[in-house]
């Protein structure tokens, strides 16, 4: 039986994988084994995106949670990160969100915190699972079931956290915003706004059915378009749960995570408040990040894909910043998980204290070329012992030599295999990725 818990907690179809009925045993089980040193009646935070099916299983993971005794607190819409940061100011045993991040209205998934407000352990995790399958034995009766409270302040207290962490007057300019009609609606252009720059929004109006459709920061184009339409000077594109942001700069160019990184990484390490002079990225990262930094006298540590294996890097090596090419960032001092908009204020503060604008700043990092393609499965499992892909693989490593790398790995949020390919010669680069991309299909393809 395949594992539950994927990169990023328990993902599926909502109401056809993640039905209501995981969800309930999700939340008991959940409950049982994070409050487990409870000296109190368990506390249980939970918030949600803006998708549809988020009701639905918010129902469930109440009933579930408040069967082992354990108190909810609900916190309505808001950011993965808020429900982290949360977590641990409210003294909470856990914290549960309700996103499928940048994927599809149909997905819907379910992660916990800990009391810390970091992500679980894989050894947690496992815990979870087991006692789902062997069940969490009596549960209370009468008054020693658990109540739901809402939480009314919650976004307030976020925001002022997210306020808290910059000392930033953006008073002159002009920022425009796509919260891809998700969770950072309401929270980025309310934070923008108090720190006094003019804000234009787009994509802040969800329905249930519209989040990451045409929009946000998996359809940047729209951002880079809206940009250069109202002549904003820079812009942020959030996904879903706005744990991750994309920025165009003022000329309409896309500035990504390893970009944002390599500007951040290197102001840091100029004020020498990089500790151990290195930073935490993926083996997704452009190969431009690493020569940036190597030539200012750092380093990249890499790591797997995902962004718990770079917090993982980061605890290991006492690193304060690390994250994905695909804008889920993570400074450490401030928080401990991913935060678009955090991550915004602290990319407007060193463009303030540099006196540059963004597009210039972001030259300090070349760019090496790079493909990556999806390539929807049937089934992920085996993939990497399938003879044709693994040849497909040995020749596209062959083909681009030493100068360039590829990459593929399984999808650990949807049924697709990613490959990744990065060379200086772009013609080249798409012949070797194509090859490995046709076996895939031709093995596994849906």
């Amino acid at each position: 039986m395949a594992r539950l818990f994927g990169t990023d907690g328990v993902r599926g179809v909502a109401n056809k994988e993640l039905t209501p009925e995981l969800a309930l045993k999700l939340g008991r089980a959940g409950a049982v084994v994070l409050a487990e040193k409870a000296k109190r009646r368990p506390k249980v935070l939970i918030g949600k995106d803006t998708r549809i099916s988020g009701d639905m299983l918010e129902a469930a993971l109440i009933a579930g949670t408040t069967s082992t005794g354990a108190d909810v607190y609900l916190l309505g819409v808001l950011p993965t990160p808020a429900v982290a940061y949360l977590t641990k100011l409210l003294k909470a045993d856990a914290g549960i969100m309700i996103s499928a991040s940048h994927n599809p209205v149909e997905d819907n998934g379910i992660k916990f915190f800990a009391d810390t407000g970091f992500k679980l352990s894989d050894q947690t995790e496992d815990q979870i699972e087991e006692l789902i399958k062997t069940g969490v034995g009596s549960c209370p009766v009468g008054a020693d079931l658990g109540r739901v409270y809402h939480q009314e302040n919650a976004l307030d207290l976020y925001i002022d956290y997210l306020l808290s962490t910059v000392d930033l007057n953006l008073e002159g300019l002009h920022i425009a915003v796509d919260c891809a009609n998700g969770a950072a609606s309401i929270a980025a252009p309310a934070v923008l706004k108090k720190l006094g720059a003019r804000v234009s929004v787009i994509n802040n109006q969800p329905n249930g059915i519209n989040i990451n459709v045409n929009c946000g920061s998996t359809h940047i184009e729209v951002l880079q378009e809206y940009v250069r339409q109202v002549k904003a000077d820079f812009g942020f594109s959030y996904d879903g749960d706005a744990d991750r942001v994309l920025a165009v700069d003022e000329q309409g160019n896309i500035v990504d995570g390893d970009q944002i990184m390599a500007v951040c990484g290197m102001h840091l390490l100029t004020q020498g408040r990089l500790p151990h002079r290195k930073i935490a990225a993926t083996v997704y990262s452009n190969g431009g990040l690493s020569q940036a930094l190597e030539q200012a006298g750092g380093e990249v540590v890499t790591t797997a894909a995902g962004d718990r294996y770079v917090l993982e890097a980061m605890l290991e090596h006492g690193l304060a910043l690390g994250g994905e090419q695909s804008g889920h960032i993570i400074f450490l001092e401030h928080g401990t998980t991913g935060d678009g908009i955090l991550t915004t204020l602290q990319l407007l503060s060193v463009v303030e204290q540099s006196g540059k604008k963004l597009s210039e700043l972001a030259q300090v990092m070349p760019i090496y070329p790079q493909l990556l393609k999806n390539v929807r499965v049937t089934s992920k499992e085996g993939w990497d012992q399938n003879p044709r892909i693994c040849q497909a693989i040995d020749d596209a490593k062959a083909q681009l030599g030493p100068k360039g790398r590829i990459f593929v790995r399984a999808s650990g949020t949807e049924p697709k295999i990613r490959v990744m390919g990065e060379h200086p010669d772009a013609e080249l680069l798409s012949q070797a990725v194509d090859k490995v991309v046709e076996a895939i299909q031709a093995e596994l393809g849906a």
